[in-house]
């Protein structure tokens, strides 16, 4: 009973003391995780698809670490108009803050870069590097012609459709840029003269103008020369606290990666092509599986990359046209002419499949030649060849039999049987035949020979003849 007592007095002591443990240790997990780590990011050549992709999985891994700041490590020449503004918006709308940071000495944020960086919540540059040149390509389609005006002069004063075009292109950008230099209290007209005079800045002259806020020769002192200043994140003043924190950096994963490949137009164009052959190839010997598995699979792949590369349809109508009629010189030769015309149109399709002016959203020239050629090869002879060997006469199996010669072995006026290939089979006929006449076959039905006089009267009046000698 005494050490029931004395069991019923210490299990609260335990009991007790448990919960401070937890309690404070609670405390000082959540203490410690009040300042998360530096998350590093790199955007690095050209962007697109797989950037916006990479940083907005980045910034909500940041987040969920509760990061005390993303610092993205900008070298790019620009690229499309869509991914850029995808990455705008994951910044502007990021809970933890942003600090675009071009670097390493050498680097730009040229077009889409300096966008970015005018969005960020710091802009950062190292020595030696610039940003600026952001004016708006358009990219793609067909122009449209419009109606021409000429002055006193007779000088021609321009396309008025294609001015107009261009001048909502740019007033759009502007009217953005302004935007985002209004967030973060950065110099608005140079922001203006970046889109509409293509204007360029290095760095020293950037922090001057109040274009960046911070030159740092790198990450380290970047974080040193920030700590303690304060951003606006969502209408809120933060202080940021960014020195002995732990930087983490987090690299494109493989979906990223994978996203990078394919919305490369190198790829994009050689997966619609091998798409296009597989899929030829399936349709001319049915059954194959292999060649129509990998087209369809290259062809969905290729029809993905293009909804998010700048493709001037008219130029993929070109291509298919070519494919068409290099398909058509296979099946119907015509002396070169489909073959040559298919050529022409397959290469000036390919090149301008990217239209635009962009750089790394062009396909190689080197890449467009090579396929050109190898387009022509197989259309015209592997395709021809294929479709000879189709139509040459069966040489194994029960379609072989028909056509044979057979001989009659027992006279027989419906049904009998022949010797065909030193085989016995069942034969029926509608002419009387005799043994030993030659006859054709026209037709299997399972194990029986449709069979008729190879020829009618001689074969039989010699048969006839032959036995009335040998009677005799």
């Amino acid at each position: 009973m005494m050490r029931l007592k004395g069991l019923f007095v210490i299990m609260p002591l335990f009991i007790t003391v448990g919960f401070l443990l937890v309690f404070f240790s609670n405390n000082s997990i959540s203490a410690n995780n009040v300042t998360g780590p530096i998350v590093q990011l790199t955007v690095e050549e050209v962007i697109g698809p797989a950037t916006d992709d990479y940083v907005e999985r980045a910034l909500q891994t940041a987040a969920q670490r509760h990061a005390e700041l993303v610092v993205i490590r900008i070298d790019t020449p620009g690229g499309l108009d869509t991914a850029m503004r995808g990455i705008i918006k994951n910044i502007t709308n990021s809970t933890v803050p942003v600090a675009s940071y071009v670097a390493p000495t050498g680097a730009r944020a040229a077009s889409a870069g300096t966008y970015i960086l005018y969005a960020s919540h710091i802009a950062a540059m190292a020595p030696g590097t610039n940003l600026g040149a952001a004016t708006p390509v358009k990219i793609g389609g067909i122009p449209t012609p419009g109606k021409t005006a000429k002055d006193k002069n007779d000088q021609v004063a321009g396309d008025a459709t294609d001015d107009a075009m261009k001048h909502k292109l740019v007033n759009d950008a502007v009217a953005y840029i302004r935007g985002l230099a209004q967030l973060h209290g950065r110099n608005q007209d140079w922001a203006e003269k970046a889109v509409r005079e293509a204007a360029s800045l290095p760095a020293n002259d950037a922090l001057k103008i109040n274009v960046i806020n911070i030159i740092a020769s790198n990450v380290t002192d970047l974080l040193k020369q920030i700590d303690g200043r304060e951003v606006l994140v969502h209408g809120e003043k933060r202080t940021l606290h960014t020195t002995g924190l732990v930087i983490e950096k987090i690299d494109p994963d493989w979906r990223s990666r994978f996203l990078s490949v394919i919305t490369n137009p190198n790829i994009a164009y050689i997966l619609m092509l091998v798409g296009i052959y597989g899929l030829i190839f399936e349709f001319s010997n049915p059954g194959s599986i292999v060649p129509g598995t990998v087209g369809a699979i290259a062809l969905l792949l290729a029809l993905y990359s293009f909804q998010m590369l700048p493709v001037n349809y008219a130029g993929m109508g070109l291509i298919l046209l070519g494919v068409a009629l290099m398909v058509g010189e296979a099946f119907q030769p015509s002396f070169g002419m489909l073959g040559i015309g298919g050529l022409v149109a397959f290469v000036f399709g390919s090149i301008i499949l990217m239209d635009t002016d962009a750089p790394g959203f062009i396909i190689e020239l080197s890449v467009i030649i090579t396929f050109a050629i190898i387009s022509v090869l197989i259309f015209i002879f592997v395709i021809g060849m294929a479709i000879k060997a189709r139509r040459r006469k069966v040489v194994s199996g029960l379609e072989e039999l028909i056509g044979a010669v057979a001989i009659v072995i027992n006279d027989f006026n419906r049904k009998g049987r022949v010797s065909v290939h030193s085989e016995n089979w069942i034969a029926l006929t509608n002419t009387p035949l005799c043994k030993g006449q030659q006859v054709k076959v026209t037709e299997v039905k399972g194990l029986t020979l449709q069979v008729e006089p190879l020829d009618d009267s001689m074969q039989a009046t010699t048969h006839a003849v032959s036995q009335q000698e040998n009677k005799l």
